[in-house]
This record gives structure tokens, sequence and C-alpha cells, in this order.
């Protein structure tokens, strides 16, 4: 979230910036509130300063004028409990409604409604010329691969099974992703798959409600996460880093879970748009003078994967209408998939980066102290190594042969132990 100093300080600024991201805030009424809110909070303190002098009286006053010292302590006693409990309830609406307004937006990104105005920035590779292509449904029909009709039996519909030779692919991509990011200086971590609803809203999710993508836990505050970027955001929630620590580097592997909701009607055809996935994610701590660095050589690494993988995508840059609220800049790349367009093929995502600046760690409390002492919030910054469910289309759909084959890449045979599917 941002700070509520300087939403007052920048208002007009802020306002311009909910209205590039389409963000449905009314920022005069947040700061009326914020105003209710600082007045409460200086009565509150004021009536608290004279209890404390009144009690502070009766320590030498004669009996005379004891009664009517206590009778003033019962008065401001009063008064404390029900501005008390106004503050309570107008704090609960102010940090809601603070919640609501979206991270400011870095200078370059480019203005746009939607996403249909992201920008590409540059393609890699080159999509393979086949004839009368298979999607990776076919594909995987044809040597029994994933078993989506059992999987709706046992999970329901957009759950599945991964069989044989795929589960063993699977596997491999996501050694491969953690082998390549221990190379580059992540520490490989194993995340809960559950984390309380305080650490989603941190760092940006929805746990409850009618528009969550979340599952939720009955008679509980967990959810099942949807992403590593929810824990290892939380991992270090209330703690104060050393400057000399940063950038922290971890590289998540965790299933994530997703209702979909109202995705359906899109296209989510096979394993585009499933329930449950793995991933491999990469999550980075950094000073604010490092993180747009940080961004750009995380954004490669996701594309050396990519590339070493033999597929063909393109990177987008993300428009001003295209954010979520945590997001100061954000990158897509977006991988040939010949399932696309009514079997035409068409771009899909498979990653995404982002920058989120300090909108995340000032909700989660989470600073850094300078070497001269001073304190201030970090920036958080997260990208997709792997999503196994869409980097398996991708790699069946770019990599089947004529005769309905499929060669696996060079860079995943030493994990599987084979180099062909079929």
């Amino acid at each position: 979230m941002l700070d509520s100093k300087f939403i007052r300080d920048h208002a007009d600024e802020v306002k311009r910036n909910c209205l590039r991201r389409n963000a449905n805030v009314d920022v005069d009424a947040f700061l009326r509130m914020d105003e209710e809110r600082r007045n409460l909070i200086q009565a509150v303190e004021g009536m608290r300063a004279e209890r404390n002098a009144v009690a502070d009286s009766m320590k030498s006053v004669d009996a005379s004028g004891r009664s009517a010292l206590i009778e003033r302590g019962k008065s401001l006693k009063e008064s404390i409990a029900a501005k008390e409990t106004a503050l309570s309830d107008i704090e609960r609406s102010w940090k809601d409604f603070l919640y609501r307004i979206p991270n400011m937006t870095h200078p370059d990104v480019p203005e746009g409604a939607s996403d249909e105005e992201n920008v590409e920035i540059r393609t890699v590779g080159t999509v393979g010329k086949i004839k009368d292509p298979l999607n990776h449904v076919q594909i995987a029909e044809k040597h029994d691969l994933i078993d989506f009709s059992r999987g709706a039996k046992v999970a329901g519909a957009k759950f599945y099974f991964l069989k044989g030779k795929l589960m063993l692919l699977e596997q491999a991509l996501v050694r491969f992703a953690l082998d390549r990011l221990v190379r580059e200086g992540f520490t490989p971590m194993t995340t809960p798959d559950v984390a309380k609803d305080e650490i989603l809203i941190g760092t940006g999710f929805m746990p409850r409600g009618h528009e969550t993508q979340m599952y939720s836990l009955e008679n509980s505050d967990l959810s099942l996460i949807g992403t590593a970027e929810i824990p290892l955001g939380g991992y270090h929630a209330g703690e104060i880093l050393d400057e000399s620590a940063l950038p922290l580097l971890y590289a998540g592997l965790s299933h994530c879970f997703r209702t979909e909701a109202g995705a359906y009607g899109r296209e989510s055809y096979g394993l585009y748009r499933v329930h449950q996935f793995t991933k491999v994610e990469m999550f980075a701590y950094a000073a604010p003078d490092q993180s747009d660095a940080l961004l750009e050589r995380m954004q490669h690494t996701s594309e050396d994967l990519f590339t070493e993988l033999g597929i063909p995508f393109r990177v987008v840059e993300i428009c001003t209408g295209d954010f979520g609220n945590p997001h100061y800049r954000k990158y897509d790349i977006e991988a040939w998939m010949w399932g696309k367009g009514d079997g035409k093929g068409g771009w899909g995502e498979v990653t995404s980066a982002s920058n989120c600046s300090d909108y995340q760690a000032r909700r989660l409390q989470i600073r850094m102290r300078r070497k001269d002492g001073s304190v201030e919030m970090v920036h958080t910054l997260n990208n997709t190594a792997i999503a196994t469910s869409r980097a398996l289309i991708v790699l069946l759909e770019n990599h089947q042969n004529e005769d309905g084959s499929v060669t696996v890449p060079d860079a995943l045979v030493p994990f599987c132990g084979f180099d062909r599917i079929g």
C-alpha cells in the first residue's frame, strides 16, 4: 500500500495514477476519512494525557480536591472509551480504503486501457512450420499422457492426472529451473501450500469474497496459495533486514491453487487454465536503488530458460490499464501455442515479472536498515521461472514432429532420462 502521508502530500499525482490504471478509487473521500482519523487519534491522545495528569494530581491533592479529580477521571474514562470505539471503526474502513489505492507507476510504463494495449518489446526464436499441428491435448491423448476425465471424477473439472513420461517431464522442468536459479544465486525453498489471510492481503491478494481466486479453508484464517510469491512475500514479514544482505534472492517451489472464477469462456483449453499446478517462482527483497536493475535481471533469467528449451516467445511490457494494485512495472513472456486461435496458433502467457516497489513491504512491515542506521521500506520483486502446466503445453506443441512424436529439448534430457515421447 502507499504511505498515507505520501497520498496527502501528492494527492493530485495519486489521482492521476488511479485514472491511468483504471482504478475506481475516490482519493478525495479517502483524504476526508484520513483527516477524521487523524483528528480522532489526536483527541484520544489528548484525553489520555489529561487522564495521566489527573492520576498524578491525585497523589498530592488534599481530600477536598480529590472528589473533583475522581469525577473528572470517570468522565475522561468514558470519553476515551467512546473515542477509541469510533477510532477502531474508522481504522478498519481507513485501511480497507487505503488497500484499494494502487501502487504508483514507473514513468516508462506504456499507457493503455486493457491488455490489448500491452507493448511488444522483442521476440525470441522462430515459430516452426508444422503441417496440421496438434494441440497438447491431442498429443497427450495420442500418447496417454494426461487424464482429464478421471481428474474430474476425483477432484472436479480442470483437475487432471499427469502420466508416464509427461509426469517425469514435469519433474525435469522443476529441476532444470531450480538448477539454473541456484547458479544465479537464488536460495531454493519449498514453501507451505497455505498461508494466513493476513499474508495474502499483505502481498495484494484477496483471500475471501465472491471475486477471490483463492480456495479458503473453512473454520480457519488459511487459504491455499495461488503462487509462491505469497509465502515468500510473508517470509520476512515484520522484520528489519540489513542493507548489506540485500538483495535476498529466493527460488520457491510450490503447488498453486486457483479457482479461476470468471475465467471460463476465455481460452482455457487443456492445461492452459487449471485449478492446480506446480511452479518455480523467483522472489527478491531489494534496496530501493537495486530494484529497477534487478527486475531486468530476473526477466532475462526467465527468457534464458525458455530459450534453452527451444521455445519461441515474445516479451511484452504490461500497460497501465492491465496492472494489479501492487505492480510498479511488469513484463510478461508469451510463448507460441498451436492450440490458441482455434488451432491457428497464437501467443499465450507463460511468465510474469513484477517490481512491486515498497507496496507489499509496507503492508507486511518489511524494512531495511541502512549503514547510517536509518530505516526504510524494502522493495519486493517476483517472477515466474517455470509454471509447469503452461511450460508442458509449449513443450509438447512446439517440439512435436510430423509423426506425432515429441522431441525432448537437450536441456531436459539429463533430468528426465529420455529424449523422445512416442
